[in-house]
Formats: C-alpha cells, sequence, structure tokens
C-alpha cells in the first residue's frame, strides 16, 4: 500500500486589506509613488495652492512656465483653469494685441503700428484693419472754405466747415458767418453764396464746436494749414497729417516729389475719381472725404516711417532698471552753499 503524500503549498498573493495567516493580520499595501497613498500625498492641498499660485505667476508673466519655454504642463494648465474658474484644454498663444486704448498718443500709435509691421507681411494685415480698433474716432478730416473780406476782399475768412470720421461720416457741417463783412463770396471756388449765409452760424461760436471736435484727434487734411488759419488755431504737428505733403502718395501717383500736387488731380490718379468739377464750387464735404481716402491708402507705410522717425524715448529710473541715478549724488550736484555749511 502505497503512503500518502503531504499535499503541496500553493502561494497566493496577499491583497490589499486581506487576512494573512503568516502574520495573523491584515497584509499592507507597500507605500511609494504609484501607490494611491503616495499619488494623494502628492495631490494635497497645500501642494495645489502651491501650484494654484504658480500658475497665476506664470500668467501675469512673473514667473516663467515650466518646460518648453512658451508653454505649461497639463497639471499646471489644469491648476491655471480652476484657480481662473475657465475650463479647456488649449492655452492660448501670447500674441501682440492690434488694440490700444482709445486715448492712445500719436506716439503710441506710430509705435504700435510698426510693432506689428514688424511681425511680417500676416500682421500687416492686421495693420491695415487696426484704424478700427484703435480708435474709430480718433482720425478725422477737415476742409474749409473760406470767403473774402477785408478791403478788396484779400483777406479769406471761414465760410463753411466740414469734417468727417475715419469711415468717411459726415461728423460735422456747418455754414459760418465771418466776422468782417463779405466783399467777395468766391463762389466758382468755395460753392458759398448769399444764400447760404441766411442760416450761418457766429464765427466764435463755430469755432468753438470745431475746436472741441478735433480736441485730442489726428487731424488729416490737404494743404491743411490753409483750414486751421481759417480757424485761427494751430494743431500739434505730430498730430497732423497733410495729404500734399506725402511723398509716398506723390510717388504712387507718379507725380515730382517736391511738386506741389493739388487734391483734385491725386483723387484722380489714385482714386480715380472726379472732384471739384462744375461752375457750384468745391464741397468741403467731398474734400474733406478724398483726404481721408488718400491718407488711408498710404496709412501703414506712413505711419511706419513716422514711427520711425521719432525721438528714442529717455530712460526712466523708475521703469528701466538700467537707468542708473546714483550719480547724481556726486558732489557737483549739491548746493554750493549746503557743500560749505558741511566742511
Amino acid at each position: 500500500m502505497t503512503p500518502l503524500l503531504p499535499a503541496p503549498k500553493v502561494f497566493t498573493p496577499t491583497l490589499h486589506g486581506t487576512h494573512d495567516p503568516n502574520t495573523g493580520g491584515h497584509a499592507q499595501a507597500p507605500k511609494g509613488p504609484s501607490s494611491p497613498q503616495g499619488r494623494s500625498k502628492k495631490k494635497s492641498r497645500k501642494h495645489q495652492r502651491f501650484m494654484e499660485r504658480r500658475a497665476l505667476l506664470e500668467q501675469k508673466g512673473l514667473l516663467s512656465p515650466r518646460g518648453c519655454p512658451g508653454s505649461q504642463t497639463p497639471e499646471a494648465h489644469t491648476t491655471l483653469a480652476k484657480a481662473s474658474g475657465t475650463t479647456g484644454h488649449k492655452v492660448p498663444k501670447r500674441t501682440v494685441s492690434t488694440s490700444l486704448s482709445p486715448n492712445a498718443s500719436p506716439d503710441s500709435i506710430a509705435r504700435h503700428h510698426s510693432v506689428l509691421l514688424s511681425q511680417g507681411s500676416a500682421s500687416s494685415k492686421k495693420v491695415r484693419t487696426s484704424s478700427l480698433v484703435l480708435r474709430p474716432g480718433k482720425y478725422v478730416a477737415i476742409d474749409c472754405e473760406m470767403v473774402g473780406t477785408g478791403p478788396q476782399g484779400r483777406l479769406s475768412e471761414l465760410a463753411r466747415c466740414s469734417v468727417v470720421n475715419y469711415e468717411g461720416d459726415v461728423i460735422y457741417d456747418k455754414y459760418v458767418q465771418p466776422e468782417l463783412p463779405v466783399v467777395d463770396y468766391r463762389t466758382r471756388w468755395s460753392g458759398i453764396t448769399k444764400q447760404h449765409m441766411k442760416n450761418a452760424i457766429p464765427f466764435k461760436a463755430a469755432q468753438a464746436e470745431i475746436l472741441k471736435i478735433l480736441k485730442d484727434k489726428i487731424v488729416v487734411g490737404h494743404a491743411i494749414h490753409n483750414d486751421f488759419q481759417a480757424l485761427k488755431y494751430f494743431h500739434p504737428k505730430d498730430r497732423t497729417r497733410d495729404t500734399s505733403q506725402i511723398p509716398a502718395l506723390k510717388k504712387r501717383a507718379g507725380l515730382p516729389i517736391r511738386a506741389n500736387v493739388s487734391l483734385k488731380n491725386l483723387a484722380r490718379h489714385l482714386l480715380h475719381k472726379k472732384i471739384q468739377v462744375g461752375c457750384k464750387g468745391h464741397s468741403s464735404v467731398e474734400d474733406a472725404q478724398t483726404a481721408m481716402e488718400l491718407y488711408r491708402l498710404v496709412e501703414v507705410q506712413w505711419e511706419k516711417k513716422l514711427a520711425h522717425n521719432l525721438p528714442p524715448r529717455t530712460p526712466s529710473p523708475v521703469t528701466d532698471p538700467s537707468a542708473d541715478s546714483s550719480h547724481y549724488l556726486d558732489d557737483q550736484y549739491w548746493p554750493t552753499d549746503l557743500m560749505a555749511s558741511g566742511l
């Protein structure tokens, strides 16, 4: 009779939370980075607060993102979405905004054009449309019609003023009563007749209304110094765009750079339209609209040139850390009487 052999022992792996007969208790799960306990420790509240702060600093540009420049880790992006209250999977790329404050100075506008132009042809399209975004009311075009007063009508006084916006829409158009009696209406050129003066407003009232519109604006016009002279007003040069003084327009029309070109000729060559025709005189509305159209033809090129011609900004100790003002502590900058009393 064959004796029975003992049954072989089969090893059974111990599961989490199961009873271990060898130890008489529950088996403990190994702790490590891949275990649930390790992951929960990593995702602790303290760590989440740290990641939120880091994401906010990266968003404000005070801290460079981890990993490749211009990129964020998925964890940081998730934390940033939670901190800002937004959700999404794509991190928005940083781009130069095509918009400026409505109160932006002409220097800022010109520099903004230059920055966009330096980014390539794709950004040039943004510059072309940026005027609508930057300042729908920042640019205006003006044209005035004058009549003759004084001895033999040789003095020119304002009789009509028209102002249009960037789109060419009329925002001001009124007849103006000159301060001196009209001697020559110059109807063939001005289009003004005696009938128009019946509903004309006094010069001082018109001047106040017009200057209120021109305040803080960039004004476009053709031979615009004549219009300002009629208004008895001086507009800052850096905010003036005279289409009679733009070489790019003359070059584009195939005309001599130094030649005095009329608005009528520029409109015929570049806009292919006829203005100032007939014997009824000029229309100040039509002339202002034409000046604005001509400006918009070369707006990008002209603003870029103005930006390059701007003087360099003086570094400020407040905004520029490289500007060192410690040399003002030298003896040469101290008052002589104070130096004498200190000796």
